[in-house]
């Protein structure tokens, strides 16, 4: 697949059908991140939904014996236990619903700047940039409740230990000398409720793992996307979410090396001119590059800056390399992890302007 980029405004060379296929796809509904929607109940978070309860302490009537002292003091002990798992459980469910309702938001927020990019809008539009900058807001209040959720782990984590050590103490109860009948039945009933709670909390932290995972993992995408999205509102045409999505998890190929001895002997995926200030490549090279990490998810990318033959020309080849490292900057921009960017320059008596062209490895 070739993308030729020409400097005319407008004018785009070779995969036009591939393009206006991209362009087909890319329906409104789908200005949304992948497996989010903006009605959907937890923004594509997927926190989990457990509201965690403990089972209470039942109280009974002082034996009057050694044992009976200590079985009450244990008992208070678990009251105070399960205070902190409640107020643990409390924050918890606070904190979801935040991440909730912010998740939500901002895929509202998002979706609409894409929606008017895909629409069609001037570059750099203010409203869409004051739009951008209230994602990031609402996304930086995601990342402060995911701060919540990870100091809160610290506190679950003491409770299991204090619930841990209940347990002992309890079953070392049972070994004390001077105990009736009753002080053993009521150790009994507290062993198994302080088991009980000892449960709850272990569900808790294994809830609150998982919700810390998702949360930093939604995060991590989202900032990529966001910082995707800049690119789209500079340029003021849709362009699609981050392309580290494309390439997450999959190892990247060793560097190459001497990419500038496949000008002439490869076709390259994109060609760029650049024979006028300002060129609007950057929507055309997303979709080529999504194309091809799509078809092959580990695939790498050698830019090259090809300036003209002639000894006047490369004088300046100096700024064809600016040029090339300007197309870098845009891929990384667009969320491809810098491992997966080459960057090489050369000379060619077949062009006219500087050129940058971009292979696929």
């Amino acid at each position: 697949m070739h993308l030729r980029i020409d400097p005319k405004p407008g004018r785009i060379l070779g995969l036009v059908a591939a393009l206006a296929l991209l362009a087909g796809c890319q329906q409104i509904d789908n200005a949304l991140l992948p497996g989010t929607s903006a009605g959907s109940v937890d923004g594509g978070v997927q926190l989990g939904s457990t509201n965690f309860t403990v089972p209470g302490v039942t109280q009974f009537p002082s034996t009057g014996t050694a044992v009976g002292d200590r079985i009450e003091q244990l008992r208070d002990e678990l009251e105070d236990l399960q205070d902190m798992v409640r107020s643990e459980n409390e924050t918890l469910q606070t904190v979801r619903s935040n991440v909730r309702t912010n998740a939500v938001a901002y895929n509202q927020t998002v979706a609409a700047i894409n929606t008017r990019l895909q629409v069609g809008t001037t570059p750099g539009n203010p409203n869409l940039v004051s739009s951008w900058e209230q994602a990031r807001a609402q996304l930086d209040q995601i990342n402060t409740d995911a701060s919540r959720l990870t100091g809160l782990m610290s506190e679950v984590s003491g409770s299991s230990a204090m619930a841990g050590f209940l347990l002992e103490a309890t079953q070392a109860t049972f070994t004390v000398r001077g105990a009736v009948d009753a002080d053993h039945q009521q150790l009994a009933v507290l062993q198994d409720e302080t088991r009980q709670t000892a449960i709850t909390i272990d569900r808790l932290m294994n809830e609150l793992t998982t919700d810390v995972s998702r949360t930093s993992g939604f995060l991590a995408a989202e900032r990529n996307n966001l910082t995707t999205l800049a690119v789209a509102v500079d340029n003021g045409q849709y362009i699609g979410t981050s392309l580290a999505s494309l390439s997450s998890g999959v190892p990247a190929p060793p560097p190459f090396g001497g990419a500038q001895s496949l000008v002439g002997t490869r076709e390259p995926l994109v060609v760029i001119r650049f024979d006028r200030a300002n060129v609007n490549y950057d929507a055309p090279l997303y979709a080529a590059v999504s194309a091809a990490l799509e078809r092959r998810p580990n695939a790498a990318f050698d830019v090259v800056s090809v300036s003209p033959g002639s000894t006047q020309a490369r004088l300046n080849s100096a700024r064809g390399r600016q040029n090339a490292e300007r197309v870098v900057r845009s891929l990384a921009n667009m969320g491809l992890p810098l491992d997966r960017i080459g960057l090489a320059a050369t000379s060619s008596p077949a062009v006219q302007v500087d050129e940058v062209y971009v292979y696929v490895r």
